[in-house]
């Protein structure tokens, strides 16, 4: 989960901010930036929708690109 510290930190939001956003302990959100846990599909798509980025930023910290 590359991209969600990166995507995080760049919008200025704190770990405990985003969890409480997504209804989430800020603990589980930790783990998922240190890949300690992985998150549900389901979570995947909410924390996309919330930093408006795709799943893919999410997990590696790139875009999609079409070979």
């Amino acid at each position: 989960m590359k991209g969600l510290k990166i995507i995080r930190k760049e919008k200025n939001l704190n770990q405990q901010k985003v969890a409480i956003d997504l209804n989430i302990s800020r603990e589980a959100l930790s783990h998922y930036e240190n890949g300690k846990r992985e998150p549900s599909l389901d979570m995947l798509i909410k924390m996309s929708d919330y930093f408006n980025v795709s799943i893919d930023f999410l997990i590696t910290g790139k875009e999609f690109k079409k070979r």
